[in-house]
């Protein structure tokens, strides 16, 4: 059976940094007043991969994703130009942050207005603003309730301006 040290013995804790990097446990050297004894503890280390740093930011932002309301009722009929302006006017008006994946979409319609015969013409023209507003939040509520952290953060791994279509509301980790 195995003791504990008695809470008058006084004992110095030394950490190996020998151990690689990819092992789950950690040699310490624990000297206390009569000799040093060579204890391994079982504890995972804590600085995560960068991989790990992305899903666990993309699960924390999904989960605080998910617990924002859609809104039910509509403001005002919203004039708008091009769908990131109806999306920037949304997140103004209701207060509240579009998912980055919405925001990547919008940008996306966007750019596949380019070359139309519609390309210069004002968006709320070619389609009602209601319309256009109520697609926006049936999108972003799929993407609020359905969007799978690891799939964000692949994304998040591969896009250098990720922080661009990420909205500031979202808290810091």
């Amino acid at each position: 059976m195995k003791r504990g040290l008695p809470w008058s013995d006084q004992a110095d804790v030394i950490s190996s940094d020998e151990s690689s990097s990819s092992s789950s446990s950690l040699d310490v050297d624990v000297q206390v007043n009569d000799g040093t004894t060579n204890v391994t503890i079982d504890q995972p280390p804590k600085e995560l991969s960068s991989e790990g740093l992305f899903i666990r930011r993309a699960e924390v932002y999904q989960e605080y994703m998910k617990q924002l309301p859609i809104p039910t009722h509509r403001g005002s009929i919203i004039p708008f130009t091009t769908w990131m302006g109806l999306g920037r006017s949304i997140k103004q008006l209701y207060g509240q942050p579009l998912h980055y994946l919405t925001n990547i979409l919008l940008k996306q319609w966007d750019h596949l207005r380019i070359g139309s015969e519609y390309e210069h013409s004002p968006l709320d023209i070619v389609i009602h603003p209601c319309k256009a507003e109520a697609t926006v939040w049936l999108i972003e509520e799929l993407h609020r309730q359905t969007s799978s952290h690891h799939h964000i953060a692949k994304l998040w791994q591969s896009d250098p301006m990720r922080h661009a279509f990420i909205d500031s509301i979202f808290p810091q980790l």
